[in-house]
């Protein structure tokens, strides 16, 4: 039986920069195992940082430096969400969000800090009160390193008409350095009729933005992505919970864990 202890982070933070732009908050990042099995400990601070475990060894906290991991690491990455466009450098090089030479700063973008232990399947969730995505672009790329920067493609979150909250991503490394993130999706099957949902593009389910809470609606429009790891670390130990993802795809982790979620934010949020 394999039990597995891992950190809730709720970071009361909102004006803290990194590099060129504002943080969100609070992000939040559940680990979990394919047996489901776990203990989760609520952090409730008012300064942000990373609870480092005795196991994590890697002292990298800034998702714009470089570092090499093992299993059982912290491992600290970002997602910035801003319009598509901002993503490029000359409209048709993208850059990782860390390069000074996009405009992010001035594109109302904000930025989202997660750092999950290594090869464990996590569920990162940002909260809908802190991020309304439809007005600051819709788009959101992860990414992380500087020298050797890898970023996934920008993935659309939502307009003025839709809003997708449920995202799988991937992070590949080689030798435990970062290669590439994917967004992996696997057509609407999940929402197959669901009145309340549309297919976009035979690829995303959404539903329509004005059924929000925070455009007067009555839905949890809170971003859930399930975060999982390929390839090997440095020590070229092989990576497991992308194929055990895989094997999950027909469960819902966000949805498995949103009443678990609520129920968290519901107590933090009580302490103010």
């Amino acid at each position: 039986m394999l039990w597995y202890m891992g950190v809730l982070e709720f970071s009361s933070f909102k004006s803290t920069s990194l590099d060129h732009f504002p943080i969100i908050s609070p992000a939040m990042a559940i680990p979990v195992t394919s047996i489901l099995l776990f203990t989760i400990i609520a952090t409730l601070t008012s300064t942000p940082y990373f609870v480092q475990s005795s196991s994590d060894n890697n002292r990298i906290f800034s998702p714009c430096s470089d570092t090499t991991i093992q299993r059982s690491d912290g491992f600290t990455f970002g997602i910035a969400f801003a319009p598509r466009t901002s993503f490029f450098y000359n409209t048709s090089v993208q850059l990782s969000p860390c390069d000074r030479r996009l405009s992010l700063s001035s594109s109302s973008s904000q930025l989202s800090v997660f750092r999950p232990k290594v090869d464990e399947i996590s569920l990162l969730t940002v909260n809908s009160t802190s991020l309304q995505p439809d007005s600051i672009g819709g788009y959101m790329v992860a990414f992380a390193g500087r020298k050797y920067a890898a970023r996934s493609i920008p993935a659309f979150v939502a307009n003025s008409t839709y809003i997708v909250t449920s995202f799988t991503l991937v992070m590949e490394f080689k030798k435990g350095r970062l290669q590439n993130l994917y967004w992996k999706r696997d057509g609407c099957s999940s929402c197959s009729g669901k009145s309340n949902f549309v297919c976009l593009n035979n690829q995303d389910c959404a539903i329509r933005t004005n059924s929000c809470k925070y455009r007067g609606g009555t839905v949890d429009c809170s971003i859930g992505i399930q975060l999982a790891f390929s390839g090997t670390d440095k020590y070229e130990a092989v990576f497991n919970s992308w194929y055990e993802v895989k094997n999950l795809r027909q469960y819902s982790l966000f949805g498995l864990y949103k009443n678990l979620k609520d129920s968290l934010t519901n107590q933090y949020n009580s302490f103010f």
